[in-house]
């Protein structure tokens, strides 16, 4: 990776890693006040993801895989720097996500209904209360998108991937506030006979809000571009042809992918009746529900949101230039430093999201032991499948860069096929209280499959990309985390970690301050070990800290 790519990724990566944080912080208040496994969660977690899964749904793949390529192409091939054919490109996705807000916030009762099978009237009342103000979201998601990707195209990486700072800051003030004014779930167990509409703005309306300003934030570093952007109409004969027709592909590819993961969804919403029923138990027993899921996805994702996506985000921007000047051998080398960069990182993550998942279930627990255990049990879970997460995503950049939308729509059909055949057997074959754990398995098979099949179409599209050298970094990185992560569980032992009756399940803060010190553990050794393994990778990633210390030291 050139040194702008490397230094591209680092800033990237690093405003991706405080939003992450940030969202961590976000995701523990918010256990605080209305607990992880709680109705409460649950159906505020119905109507807090459903505006990013209509989102991802209807656009997210288009915006996300389209736009760069075709703006990159429109600023070569044209006087303005592709301005008019930028602003041309804004003001239909911008009016296209408008009337896609609208329709879907028209059909919010429907919708609902169908994503809570088995609910009681009042649980599902309070989630149609909340939808409608958190659905409002999908034409912010859809306005940071564009903006944001066109700011990459232009090279400013930082602001698409910092900004979500912002949002995550409100949504904390906003959790912070519903504490201090209402208790914690803990103190006072928030349910539907006690909730106030001022709950509801606190925490519902709040979270509207850091979204929306996510968004129009990047109004201020679009407009520095100097390309004078501004609404225009009129789309015939600017070239929006190609892009209508990769849209259409991916659009197909979005929508499969995303029935797939609504079906999952779907099944993991179980009826709130039965998790009361063993809540109700004596004595009281805990299942893991849809809140416990997507605290543990969160987790599985964050190597890929912080580092995979860093590099691919940038590394896109190098295939689609690659495979305009149909240069097979450059896109080769930009997958294959992808692959190798991002695993050395993501089988770290992943083997200490295994070995402290119960700490970690802990953080998203609301400080409830038992609560915590079950969220780790999930995260053990989906962990398997978190470093494929990545490699299936930047397969899937290989054909977007050279526009083939169509590749990508075949495997995520089959894929879908597969996952929709899962969630029915789920549904009907799997105890209540052991769905999540089963949809948290067909998670990480899905994403290790569509590794798989993404390999055989891409060597076939654009022969070897290292796969040899790929496959050795990932094992000399695996051993190497494998064996750290295991001399960590040592001082997992040491604080109390391997019992929910240890010190370190009494609270929030003795669950950090274990995590922390058994990051920090295995971290020091995993570096070691990936020298010691004979990582060739190692004096290239490290080179610019060196150079830096160097550089210090000789002052």
């Amino acid at each position: 990776m050139a040194r702008s790519g490397a230094v591209s990724s680092a800033i990237m990566a690093s405003g991706t890693l405080v939003s992450r944080v940030l969202g961590f912080i976000k995701a523990i208040l918010l256990a605080v006040a209305i607990g992880s496994l709680s109705n409460i969660a649950n159906i505020f977690d119905v109507a807090i993801n459903l505006p990013n899964l209509i989102y991802v749904l209807v656009a997210a793949g288009v915006f996300n895989s389209v736009l760069v390529p075709q703006v990159i192409k429109a600023s070569k091939n044209s006087t303005d720097d592709g301005a008019d054919y930028i602003s041309r490109l804004m003001t239909l996705a911008v009016i296209g996500m408008a009337v896609i807000t609208l329709v879907v916030v028209l059909l919010t009762v429907p919708i609902i209904t169908i994503m809570t099978p088995g609910w009681e009237a009042g649980h599902r009342s309070l989630a149609i209360t909340f939808a409608l103000f958190t659905l409002p979201q999908i034409f912010f998601y859809g306005v940071y998108t564009v903006m944001g990707q066109v700011l990459n195209a232009k090279g400013a990486f930082g602001w698409f991937m910092w900004t979500p700072a912002l949002n995550n800051v409100i949504a904390i003030a906003g959790l912070l506030v519903f504490i201090q004014q209402f208790g914690s779930y803990a103190s006072v167990q928030h349910d539907l006979d006690t909730w106030t509409n001022a709950q509801t703005f606190w925490l519902v309306v709040i979270s509207t809000v850091g979204v929306a300003s996510q968004a129009l934030i990047l109004l201020w570093p679009l407009s520095r571009l100097g390309l004078d952007l501004r609404p225009k109409f009129g789309w015939r004969g600017i070239g929006l042809s190609t892009a209508a027709k990769l849209s259409g592909w991916t659009l197909a590819t979005g929508v499969i992918a995303n029935l797939a993961f609504l079906a999952l969804s779907r099944t993991a919403n179980i009826p709130q009746a039965y998790v009361s029923s063993y809540l109700e138990a004596d004595p009281p027993q805990v299942i893991a529900g849809n809140y416990a899921l997507n605290q543990a996805t969160m987790l599985y994702s964050l190597p890929h949101g912080v580092i995979g996506l860093s590099i691919a985000t940038v590394l896109f921007n190098t295939m689609a230039a690659a495979a305009a000047e149909r240069n097979t051998q450059g896109i080769n080398a930009a997958l294959s430093k992808a692959l190798r960069y991002s695993g050395i990182a993501n089988v770290f993550f992943t083997a200490c999201l295994i070995a402290y998942a119960g700490p970690l279930g802990m953080l998203f627990s609301g400080g409830i032991q038992a609560s915590g255990a079950v969220v780790g049990q999930v995260v053990v879970v989906i962990a398997i499948g978190a470093p494929f997460l990545t490699t299936a995503f930047l397969f899937g950049r290989v054909f977007y860069a050279q526009e083939d939308a169509r590749t990508p729509f075949l495997v995520q059909t089959l894929i879908s096929a597969l996952t929709v055949g899962a969630a029915f057997a789920i549904q009907h074959w799997v105890e209540p209280n052991r769905m999540v754990m089963a949809i948290a398995a067909c998670y990480a098979a899905q994403n290790i499959l569509s590794t798989l099949i993404y390999h055989f179409w891409a060597v076939k599209k654009i022969g070897d990309y290292g796969l040899g050298q790929v496959l050795e970094t990932h094992v000399r990185s695996l051993g190497a985390a494998m064996v750290a992560a295991g001399l960590g569980t040592g001082v997992l032992y040491l604080l109390g970690g391997w019992s929910t009756d240890g010190w370190a399940w009494t609270s929030l803060v003795t669950a950090l301050i274990t995590l922390a010190a058994c990051g920090v553990v295995t971290g020091v050794l995993y570096l070691v070990l990936l020298k010691v393994f004979g990582l060739k990778e190692l004096p290239e990633l490290t080179r610019p800290l060196t150079a830096r210390l160097a550089t210090r030291l000789k002052r």
